[in-house]
């Protein structure tokens, strides 16, 4: 659902950028490392909509919660971003570990988000095969 959101996005003329969580902070570190953090931030902040993958999938440390801090802060309010997860939003507060970062990271997502949560005992995989068969 995401994807077809950014492809719509893209189609409509916006930027937007698709990335993985943890490729994300991957990418962030190697700016960090070439002394180029603040300029890739701008550069974040410039994207229309932001679409986040797998976010939460694995526990973060407390640096990448940081850099989670810093995207939501120059995002919010100004961009759209979307965080696709396995878990509901109930339980990223613990996933992040449960600090007053934690807090301030969902401070500036939880207020002005929209949820939707697809439930079901049948995985997207299988749910996927069931209708191609």
């Amino acid at each position: 659902m995401s994807n077809a959101l950014g492809v719509h996005a893209c189609q409509s003329g916006y930027r937007t950028r698709y990335v993985r969580l943890l490729d994300l902070f991957s990418e962030i570190e190697v700016a960090r490392i070439q002394g180029k953090y603040k300029e890739l931030m701008k550069q974040y902040q410039k994207y229309a909509l932001m679409i986040l993958d797998k976010f939460l999938l694995l526990p973060t440390s407390e640096s990448e919660q940081r850099d989670l801090l810093e995207l939501m802060e120059v995002r919010c309010g100004k961009s759209s971003t979307i965080l696709c997860s396995q878990f509901i939003p109930e339980g990223w507060h613990d996933r992040l570990g449960g600090s007053a970062l934690a807090d301030s990271i969902l401070d500036r997502i939880i207020p002005s988000a929209y949820t939707m949560i697809i439930d079901g005992d049948v995985s997207m995989r299988k749910r996927k095969r069931l209708i191609q068969d």
